[in-house]
């Protein structure tokens, strides 16, 4: 059945738990809401012995394209940092999730897309899309958890380079990088991942839940440790001129004058 929760359906079919950020007109990019539903979505079905394989893809054109920052008001006082804080408890619950989560990555990317896409234990993309850690175009630092997982894949250098660059990596490089597992042809893309989906609904789901979690522990020892670092970064960089500025900048279309070079 779907939830009643906007931005976030849900659907258990066959064995497959299929999870959907639906905000099309937003190209996905999600509020605390719409995380805190995620979050809510695996946790409550994390114990569901019928579940066999998760699926997190998004509606429309994009996957996810980061924070909605919208909503950003242009005030002095500090945000809240309940986004960071659902943010970084929907990458963990996927994380711990014990069924294999496919990340079905159908458009860019991006901010805490790239988090959420990562968390998944396979990330497939369309051939067409691409990565995007775009947070120092708005004066932030990446935050999901996204300092540990990118790095974790592709290592420091190329972590740091799509960091504190900013710029587009195509899903092709990043199959090749080792970002992700693979990527299809975007005609061929949904049922590619259906092949895949049923692949693993049919298998042994107790051995593919202990390999899941073995990988995952000896790779991600720093998941945890970063987000205690980025929550602390970010939140001293939303109190900042220079995110203000960024943000204002990026809803008004027009390129960012930073004050703090």
């Amino acid at each position: 059945m779907s939830n009643d929760i906007p931005g976030v359906d849900s659907l258990v079919d066959d064995g497959v738990l299929r999870v959907t950020v639906n905000r099309p007109g937003r190209m996905n990019a999600v509020t605390t809401e719409t995380l805190e539903a995620l979050a809510d979505t695996f946790e409550k079905h994390a114990g569901d012995g019928a579940v066999r394989v998760a699926v997190l893809t998004g509606a429309g054109r994009a996957f996810c394209t980061g924070a909605d920052l919208s909503a950003v008001e242009k005030t002095s006082d500090s945000p809240s940092p309940a986004v960071i804080d659902a943010a970084n408890r929907t990458v963990a619950a996927i994380r711990a999730f014990p069924r294999p989560v496919i990340g079905s990555v159908n458009g860019p990317a991006a901010g805490v897309g790239v988090s959420l896409a990562l968390a998944c234990d396979l990330t497939v993309a369309k051939e067409s899309t691409y990565f995007l850690l775009a947070f120092t175009k708005i004066g932030l630092m990446p935050d999901g958890g996204a300092s540990a997982l990118v790095a974790a894949s592709i290592g420091r250098a190329r972590a740091l380079k799509m960091a504190l660059l900013a710029e587009r990596l195509p899903a092709t490089e990043a199959v090749s990088a080792g970002l992700i597992a693979d990527t299809y042809p975007d005609a061929d893309f949904d049922q590619a991942v259906e092949a895949l989906v049923q692949r693993l609904a049919d298998g042994p789901a107790d051995a593919f839940g202990s390999t899941k979690a073995a990988i995952n522990d000896a790779t991600l020892t720093e998941l945890d440790a970063a987000f205690a670092r980025e929550r602390a970064g970010q939140l001293r960089l939303l109190a900042a001129d220079d995110f203000h500025e960024g943000a204002t900048a990026f809803i008004e279309k027009r390129p960012a004058v930073y004050r703090n070079r």
